[in-house]
């Protein structure tokens, strides 16, 4: 999948499922509920014990596109890719980082938080700028920054919710993704994956409705 082919499919999705936990069987567990509640691009975050795995297990699948998250070093997009990741996000704005998920030919989406991060991490060439945490400004911060800078691709992470992810989108977002507030701690930790179906079955009929 190229790069193009990834930014065609999430902006018709609009939305990914990002999990970071401590277990492994959590993990593969809570990413399955989100796919039967109607998520198809989703993120396993590198800090996940066994987190090469399950991007090789899940990458298998035809139907669903497969991201690495928290990649840190050149050597974690390499893995990462090697595993099945089809795109690359980072907490933070690392050029090398970047040059290396454009060598390997995929997506790229570095972490940034003001507009000066988000604009050098387009120049560095990323196809799609994280904005972490979302909750700071807001919607109306990515409406205000979008306003000189149409070109970019932001994507609010972090911090995103049901009552809020509508928002985003209108103001302008590329696509938002959902961490906590689609994996609560808790439901984690009870197993109650029926929970995460359910919210995940409500956070796509958010998002599909937003024109």
């Amino acid at each position: 999948m190229t790069p193009e082919e990834f930014l065609g499919k999430l902006e018709a999705e609009r939305a990914t499922a990002i999990i970071r936990t401590d277990d492994q069987k959590t993990a593969a567990a809570a990413m399955k509920a989100a796919i039967r509640g109607g998520f198809r691009i989703l993120e396993f975050t590198l800090t996940i014990p066994g987190a090469l795995e399950l991007i090789s297990d899940f990458s298998k699948r035809p139907e669903i596109i497969i991201g690495a998250g928290t990649v840190l070093r050149p050597e974690d997009a390499q893995n990462a890719v090697q595993a099945g990741a089809k795109y690359l996000v980072s907490p933070v704005m690392d050029k090398k980082v970047i040059e290396a998920g454009l060598s390997l030919g995929v997506a790229t989406m570095p972490g940034t938080h003001t507009p000066t991060e988000m604009l050098e991490a387009y120049r560095a060439g990323a196809h799609l700028q994280k904005v972490f945490p979302a909750v700071a400004g807001g919607p109306d911060a990515i409406r205000a920054i979008l306003g000189p800078m149409p070109f970019l691709r932001l994507v609010p992470t972090n911090g995103v919710t049901g009552e809020t992810a509508a928002a985003y989108l209108r103001a302008g977002a590329f696509s938002v993704a959902f961490v906590g507030s689609l994996f609560p701690p808790a439901d984690l930790a009870a197993e109650r994956f029926d929970r995460i179906e359910e919210r995940a079955r409500t956070f796509r009929k958010i998002v599909e409705q937003v024109q």
